[in-house]
C-alpha cells in the first residue's frame, strides 16, 4: 500500500474500500462477518443511557466483524490491521454504557468471546480466557468453594475482558474494592498493535495499564484474576421510612466485621417504584436497601437490623434463567430498571469522601430534590468504606446535567462522569494514567486501537 498514515479519527472517514480488502484478504479463514445490518448492530454498547452520548455516537460503526478463534488469530489479524493501518475496536459483551466499544473510525470490530478457556484454577485464583462470560467463571469455581471477588451488575452477560477493560468494580466491592485496589488483577496477557505484533506478560501492578483502558493498550486475552471463597449468598430488601436512615444503617452494617456481605445499596423512594417484578418488596413511600448477606450472617445482619426497618424479601440469590437475582436492581442496573419506563431520566457516578459521607450525602440530597434520585453503593476506596453512588438525574438540557456535575464537584463529591467516551474525560482526576499513556506508546504505535478513545495520545507519523 502506499498510504500508510495513521487513520484521522477527526476526519469522520472510515478506511478506504482498498484497506479493507487488503486487509480481508490477509486474514485468511479467520472468521468474519461484513453483513452491514450485523455489524451495525454489533457496534452498540448501551451509550444511549446518556442523551449526550446518544447523540455522538447513534450511527457510529465498524465495517467488518472479526471473530478470532484463539490468540494466533489474534496475532494474525494485529499485524495485518498495523501493517495496512485499519483501526481495530475490541468488543466483547458489550455491557459497557460510555460508547467504550463503539468504533469511532470504523474499521475491525474484534469479537473476542471464542476466548473463553479456563487454563487453570488454583486455591483463590484462576487464569481464564478474556472472551469468557463472568457468571460461566463462577460456575466452574464454585463447586471448589471460590467464586470471583467482584462482578458487574451485568454479570450474566458481561466478559471478564471487558469488565477490566471498563474498569470499575461492583458487587463485592464493598469488601474488595476496586479494580484498582492492589490484588485485584493478578496478570493480564496482551498482544500489541504492530507489524509484528508481541505478546506481553503484564504481571502484578503492571497489569494496571490495562485496566480502565477501553482496550486502547492492547488487546486482552487472558487474564488472572483472585478469588474469594465462594458463599452461599441471601438477597434481602429492607424497607425504611426514610433513605437517610437506610443509609446509616447500611453504613453499620458495612462496617461490621460480624457480617459477611457482598451488596448493601441505599435506594431512595421513588425509585423502587420503578423495579417489575421487586414492586412487591418494594413499599410504597418507602426507600429501601439491598443487600447480599452470607447465609451465616443473617442473624447478626437482622439483630443490627432491630426495629429500624422491615425485611420485605430473604431468599437464597438466584441466577437460573428467567430468574432475577437481586444484583440487576443495583449498580447501574438501577437506572436501567427507570430507563426501561421513562427514557427522560439518565444518572451519574458519584464517589463520597469517606470521612464525610453521611453529611455530604444528606447536603446533595438537600441541594437536588426531586431531580437527582440518590442511589448508593457502599465499596472500598483506597481502603476506606466510603460510598460510590449512581444516582438518577432527571435530565432537562446538557446545560443543566453540566451544572449539577459541577455543583457535585464544587461540594468535594466527585464525578467520573459518564456523559463521554474518552478515558481522561471520564475520570475522577480528568487525565489518563502517566503508565497507561506511556505503555499506549509502546504497543499501539500507529494509535490503531479504539482511536479517539485516549484524546491525550499522538501516534506516530
Amino acid at each position: 500500500m502506499n498510504d500508510l498514515t495513521p487513520f484521522d479519527v477527526a476526519s469522520n472517514r472510515h478506511p478506504s474500500t482498498d484497506r479493507l480488502t487488503s486487509l480481508l484478504a490477509a486474514l485468511g479463514d479467520i472468521p468474519v462477518v461484513t453483513d452491514p445490518t450485523i455489524v451495525r448492530r454489533r457496534s452498540r454498547d448501551f451509550f444511549w443511557y446518556s442523551p449526550l452520548l446518544n447523540d455522538q455516537l447513534n450511527g457510529k460503526s465498524a465495517d467488518v466483524i472479526v471473530a478470532p478463534r484463539n490468540e494466533a488469530d489474534i496475532v494474525r489479524v494485529a499485524a495485518a490491521c498495523a501493517r495496512h493501518r485499519v483501526p481495530l475496536t475490541v468488543r466483547a459483551g458489550g455491557t459497557g454504557n460510555y460508547g467504550q466499544a463503539v468504533p469511532l473510525a470504523g474499521g475491525v470490530l474484534l469479537d473476542i468471546t471464542a476466548l473463553d478457556t479456563i487454563e487453570w484454577i488454583k486455591p483463590g485464583q484462576i487464569r481464564v480466557g478474556a472472551g469468557a462470560k463472568m457468571n460461566t467463571i463462577d460456575a466452574a469455581t464454585q463447586p471448589l468453594g471460590y467464586e470471583l471477588r467482584m462482578h458487574p451488575s451485568t454479570k450474566r452477560t458481561a466478559t471478564i475482558g471487558g469488565f477490566v477493560a471498563g474498569g470499575s468494580g461492583g458487587v463485592g466491592s464493598i469488601t474488595h474494592g476496586g479494580l484498582r485496589e492492589p490484588g485485584n488483577i493478578l496478570a493480564a496477557r496482551i498482544v500489541t498493535m504492530e507489524p509484528e505484533p508481541r505478546i506481553i506478560e503484564l504481571r502484578d501492578d503492571a497489569a494496571q495499564k490495562i485496566n480502565r483502558a477501553y482496550g486502547t493498550t492492547g488487546i486482552i486475552t487472558a487474564l488472572e484474576m483472585p478469588l474469594a471463597p465462594a458463599q452461599p449468598w441471601i438477597d434481602v430488601v429492607v424497607a425504611f421510612d426514610d433513605f437517610l436512615a437506610a443509609v446509616e444503617f447500611g453504613r453499620e452494617a458495612a462496617l461490621s466485621d460480624d457480617i459477611v456481605k457482598k451488596l448493601l445499596s441505599p435506594i431512595t423512594w421513588p425509585l423502587p417504584s420503578y423495579f417489575g417484578a421487586l414492586k412487591p418488596c418494594c413499599p410504597e413511600g418507602k426507600s429501601i436497601l439491598i443487600a447480599m448477606i452470607a447465609e451465616g450472617s443473617l442473624e447478626n445482619f437482622r439483630n443490627l437490623l432491630g426495629s429500624r426497618g422491615t425485611v420485605t424479601l430473604e431468599t437464597p440469590t438466584d441466577e437460573a434463567p428467567g430468574k432475577v437475582p437481586l444484583y440487576e436492581y443495583t449498580w447501574n442496573h438501577t437506572t436501567l430498571q427507570v430507563l426501561k419506563s421513562d427514557r427522560t431520566v439518565t444518572y451519574l457516578q458519584c464517589l463520597y469522601p469517606h470521612d464525610r459521607l453521611l453529611q455530604k450525602v444528606e447536603q446533595m440530597r438537600a441541594m437536588f430534590p426531586g431531580e437527582v434520585l440518590q442511589h448508593l453503593e457502599f465499596i472500598r476506596f483506597n481502603g476506606q468504606l466510603t460510598c460510590s453512588a449512581l444516582p438518577v438525574v432527571r435530565y432537562s438540557n446538557a446545560e443543566r446535567l453540566n451544572e449539577i456535575i459541577r455543583l457535585h464537584e464544587a461540594h468535594d463529591v466527585f464525578i467520573a462522569n459518564p456523559h463521554v467516551y474518552t478515558v481522561e474525560d471520564g475520570s475522577r482526576y480528568k487525565r489518563v494514567d502517566v503508565d497507561q499513556l506511556g505503555f499506549k506508546r509502546e504497543v499501539d504505535p500507529y494509535g490503531l486501537l479504539n482511536p479517539g478513545k485516549m484524546r491525550s495520545f499522538v501516534a506516530e507519523r
